[in-house]
């Protein structure tokens, strides 16, 4: 995993973790990032400093810091699990009718293909992916 410091068009700045860097280029590319604040798509990484491991100190408040990481994305996905219906792999299909069908206003996750998502997005229809970590891992 790698945190990038990103700033848009606006100057408003904001942290995103990708699994490597080069994702963070295939994601811009394809215009998937945006500002947080005010959905910008034109994102630049801004200036940042390396983390640089000299001390058993460091090393144990990376470990810290990945542990409270861990645990926040753990509480993501209880609260997924308790607001929002699984629809497993009919996410595509699911979420059109909720999108389309104003009077069908629910909460939903599932599971799409990179083509699927492609798709949706092509319609409008925008969606988060959450990294979705094992709670007993």
């Amino acid at each position: 995993m790698i945190k990038y410091n990103l700033k848009c068009e606006n100057k408003h700045e904001f942290e995103s973790w990708f699994s490597e860097s080069k994702e963070y280029e295939r994601l811009k590319k394809k215009k998937l990032i945006e500002c947080i604040f005010c959905g910008s798509k034109k994102i630049e990484k801004s200036i940042m400093s390396p983390r640089i491991l000299n001390s058993k100190s460091t090393k144990v408040s990376e470990n810290q810091d990945l542990k409270k990481f861990k645990r926040d994305l753990i509480n993501v996905r209880k609260f997924v699990e308790k607001n929002f219906e699984f629809v497993e792999h009919n996410f595509a299909d699911k979420i059109r009718e909720v999108y389309y069908n104003k009077n069908n206003k629910r909460n939903i996750y599932g599971v799409a293909t990179d083509k699927e998502k492609e798709d949706l997005k092509e319609e409008g229809i925008d969606l988060i992916s959450i990294p979705w970590v094992e709670k007993d891992n």
